[in-house]
């Protein structure tokens, strides 16, 4: 169980950064960009530290209260929920 906690640990992270750098992308070329309930369910499956590392590591969705309060609580639950299942 806890290989199988840490493999999504990693997957979804890696996820949630990807997606979120390709919106950026997305925005720069005023193209179809990814919704920003896609960008928040990533974060709340558990890939809210790879979407907030990509946030700010890219400058990108920093100016919308939503993100810069939502994504910091959902890393706080993502933290309670991964140490109950790794206990």
């Amino acid at each position: 169980m806890v290989k199988l906690v840490m493999v999504w640990f990693v997957v979804i992270n890696v996820i949630g950064y990807v997606v979120m750098s390709e919106d950026k992308n997305k925005a720069r070329k005023r193209r179809d960009r990814v919704p920003e309930k896609t960008l928040f369910l990533l974060a709340a499956m558990g890939g809210a530290l790879g979407v907030l590392i990509a946030m700010y590591r890219k400058r990108h969705k920093t100016r919308h209260l939503s993100f810069r309060i939502g994504i910091p609580l959902l890393l706080l639950l993502n933290a309670l929920l991964y140490s109950y299942f790794l206990r």
